[in-house]
């Protein structure tokens, strides 16, 4: 196997990473080599690859601060209406290298590091991923935040800083092990602790009612203290903030008697309230109940609330203004308690009467939707809000009432639909269902991808649409082209430019230009070219960190999802089996709950008994690829060929995997679900594998009831298979391994597999003939690639601006630190 060009060589070559020339080198390891002495290494002979990263974010950091620091000043001056993103998750990934495309400090970097003798990308490496996300709507957040700050929007995520994010997923034996991911135990160059903001949280307590107002007392106190990391926008100088809260046990100990005993107790007694933001929560489709869970959102929008109160009162003084200075957009329901909680502030504190208040919160509140599965939705116990939030309770009781006394009025004597409707649940234990009280609390409500947002309407939140529909809105979501193209696959991102100029990185349309060239031999040889290449680096990767050869000339067939039915990696188990069985790569990936487990064991299973059949030889290699996360991604991305997008009709809000995958000449195997069908719409049909039932299909079939046996029983193929994983051909030591999974697919399987297996191996047969024929691969990857301009998130995030904020995007630079005003 041919060496492929490091990232560093190919950087060498093109200009789209680091427009500054080399003119800062001599700067840079200057103050390389200060920030080294800064860690204490007064020698470099004993200087570890950490230390020389740290000082290297260190170095990139000065370039930040300035910048960082003009952009408060500018917003200062300027007081423009603010936007806050309220998100539970921010899946950050790296900082370092992202930082560098976006100052156009890369070329500079890479000299001054190739200078001193060190390594790049061995330095990039020894950085952490900061993981405080679990999937999609994390990663979403971490792009909204480039496009927020790159579109010059004064804009400001709030977050949690858990000290252990998502967790590192090991493969022992086939079965996932999960370990603690302790990301900050080297520390976090690019945050900034900020003390003097630190807001108090309260929790528990009871509530008084007083002829001047309503008091919550005897609360228990948590303090939220800020962590501040920059988030630069791509080469216009601004630089916004993303702000995540630690949580902090106040200091003084209230001991009547001092015993030791008891002065131990109190200390010990401290992590219970900093336990708060310990650790992110792994599930993100599934509901838990659990109160350290609700303890986490309400930490979090009480202490930003605070924050954003204290800067509006810093150039206002009318409450009843609000909405033009503010906009606050709720990242899905875990920030919905921001609706009470902006409540009681205006009400208890700030004496407003309930109208002016909800009025004030209604205008500027603002909700995404990212899940229609029943299980998914938070529903809160009525118990458990009693207790620890008391005083909310009685707000959200209130809220109903009025919410219900309108839709009464709307429709007299249907009872069922007040049921429907209630923001309290009344079928067996009460609960708060966190959804309604989003869409009766905001003036928008948006889903995340066309075929979502009709869901949403017709279905789930039809009720609410036929009140107010008004407030239904779509805004398909989108990546950002700086990290998933510029950062993670610069030879494509250079080819590009070479034919159409480099200003799609901010303006993403312009791919269509290429469309110009789908016939052009040269082109569609680089392009051939360049995912080559990326396919033998990630060739060398798995067998550097997996011990697994796999031949760089077969397809990478690449199914990237967090582990769910849903999300149907059964489905492509059962391809692969039947594969096999007829005697083609796959690489697999995710985390979960039981099944997911199961069907981790299940993939690693197959793949024990297809890798090592010295018949198939490589034609057909099964990996799964443990630990996924942003650097992982930004790896295997570049070097696929067909991505696996087959969920089932209907349940799929979006998804941003596939995004990635098309914008990096992946083609795409799906189903007509989620932004599948923008993306078709936009690379046309005819360049996209298309497989499976539709929606309305999927509806047809409920009614008429699916029954897996008929499948079964039909599809000899299909029985072969299912037979075998029953039977314990992939678990001779325990043949009734897989029985969970067995029975769920033939009795209780509400995503039905069976139903799309017959297309899906149909459409995977027209994938193989095609990739066989080089050259109308290729052209049919540049279509794809071509229709990719919708997909940004910065064209995302300038309809939320307009059409929901309120707020005017702008291309515009702002003067740099070293230049004049």
């Amino acid at each position: 196997m041919s060496k492929p060009l490091t990232d560093q060589e190919k950087r060498k070559q093109i200009s789209v990473r680091g427009l500054a020339g080399v003119e800062n080198v001599a700067d840079l390891k200057t103050n390389f080599n200060r920030h080294l002495h800064f860690t204490l290494v007064k020698d470099r002979n004993v200087a570890t690859k950490r230390d020389y990263y740290f000082a290297l974010a260190h170095t990139v950091r000065d370039h930040l601060v300035g910048r960082w620091i003009r952009t408060q000043q500018h917003y200062y001056e300027k007081d423009p209406k603010r936007v806050y993103y309220l998100s539970l998750e921010f899946y950050i990934g790296r900082t370092l290298q992202n930082t560098m495309v976006n100052l156009a400090l890369e070329n500079a970097c890479d000299e001054a590091i190739y200078q001193l003798g060190l390594d790049m990308e061995e330095l990039q490496d020894m950085e952490e991923d900061a993981g405080l996300g679990n999937g999609g709507l994390g990663r979403l957040a971490a792009c909204f935040l480039d496009s927020m700050a790159t579109l010059g929007l004064a804009a400001y995520g709030y977050g949690i800083r858990y000290e252990f994010g998502i967790f590192n997923q090991k493969i022992v034996n086939g079965w996932q092990a999960e370990e603690a991911d302790d990301w900050l135990r080297y520390g976090n160059p690019w945050e900034k602790a900020r003390p003097e903001y630190m807001r108090p949280v309260h929790f528990y307590g009871r509530v008084e009612h007083h002829p001047d107002g309503v008091k919550w007392v005897d609360t228990q106190v948590v303090l939220a203290l800020p962590y501040d990391t920059p988030v630069p926008g791509y080469r216009n100088n601004i630089v916004n903030t993303m702000r995540l809260w630690s949580a902090k046990a106040p200091c003084e100990f209230h001991l009547k008697d001092f015993n030791v005993g008891g002065y131990i107790q109190a200390v010990l007694d401290k992590n219970l309230a900093e336990n708060i933001s310990r650790v992110l929560y792994p599930n993100d489709n599934f509901f838990e109940g659990k109160e350290l869970r609700l303890k986490q959102e309400y930490f979090v929008v009480a202490a930003t609330l605070q924050d954003i109160i204290r800067r509006f009162k810093a150039s206002n003084s009318l409450f009843h203004v609000t909405h033009r200075s503010v906009a606050i957009q709720l990242n899905d329901t875990h920030p919905a308690m921001a609706i009470p909680e902006l409540m009681r502030i205006l009400m208890d504190d700030e004496k407003l009467s309930w109208d002016t208040a909800w009025d004030i919160i209604v205008r500027t509140c603002a909700y995404t939707n990212h899940t229609v599965l029943p299980e998914a939705l938070e529903r809160w116990p009525v118990d458990l809000f009693q207790n620890l939030l008391p005083r909310h309770l009685e707000i959200i009781y209130e809220i109903n009432r009025r919410h219900l006394e309108r839709i009464s009025a709307l429709y007299p004597g249907d009872h069922d639909r007040l049921r429907r409707m209630s923001l309290i649940e009344e079928d067996g234990q009460k609960k708060i269902n966190m959804a309604h009280l989003c869409i009766v609390g905001s003036h928008a409500v948006n889903g995340v991808a066309q075929i979502h947002s009709n869901i949403i309407k017709d279905t789930v939140f039809k009720d609410f649409y036929d009140v107010d529909p008004q407030k239904f809105q779509n805004k398909t979501n989108g990546i950002t082209p700086r990290r998933w193209l510029v950062m993670c696959n610069p030879g494509l991102a250079e080819v590009i430019a070479e034919r159409i100029g480099e200003e799609y990185i901010r303006d993403l349309s312009q791919l269509k230009n290429l469309l110009k060239f789908v016939d052009d031999d040269a082109f569609i040889r680089d392009i051939s070219k360049v995912k080559q290449e990326s396919k033998m680096k990630f060739a060398m990767h798995l067998e550097e960190q997996y011990k697994v050869t796999i031949n760089p000339h077969s397809m990478f067939d690449v199914h990237v999802k967090r582990i769910h039915e849903y999300k149907r990696q059964l489905l492509n188990c059962l391809h692969i089996i039947t594969l096999y069985n007829r005697k083609s790569i796959i690489i697999q990936a995710a985390p979960g709950y039981h099944t997911a487990k199961m069907i981790i064991k299940l993939i690693t299973a197959i793949g024990e008994v297809v890798n090592n059949d010295s018949v198939v030889g490589d034609r057909l290699k099964v990996i799964f690829l443990e630990n996924y996360r942003v650097t992982l991604a930004e790896k295997v991305i570049p070097a696929a060929d067909l991505s696996e997008q087959i969920s089932t009709a209907g349940t799929e809000a979006s998804g941003t995997g596939n995004m990635k995958f098309m914008l990096n000449g992946a083609l795409t195997i799906g189903t007509m679900d989620g932004a599948n069908v923008e993306m078709a719409e936009e690379a046309g049909e005819e360049n996209f594998f298309i497989f499976g039932m539709r929606v309305k299909d999927v509806e047809a079939l409920d009614k008429k009831g699916y029954d897996a046996m008929e499948y079964y029983n039909r599809i000899p193929e299909l029985k072969q298979v299912m037979d075998q994983i029953s039977g314990g051909f992939f678990s001779p030591g325990e043949p009734d391994q897989f029985k969970d999974i067995v029975k769920m697919l033939m009795h209780h399987d509400r995503f039905k597999v069976f139903a799309d297996y017959e297309d899906y191996i149909k459409c995977q047969e027209k994938v193989s003939a095609l990739y066989k024929n080089t050259k109308e691969w290729t052209k049919m990857v540049i279509h794809n690639i071509a229709g990719c301009g919708k997909f940004s998130s910065d064209r995302t995030i300038a309809q939320y601006a307009r059409e929901i904020w309120d707020m005017e995007p702008s291309l515009e630079k702002i003067a740099a630190p070293d230049d004049p005003r």
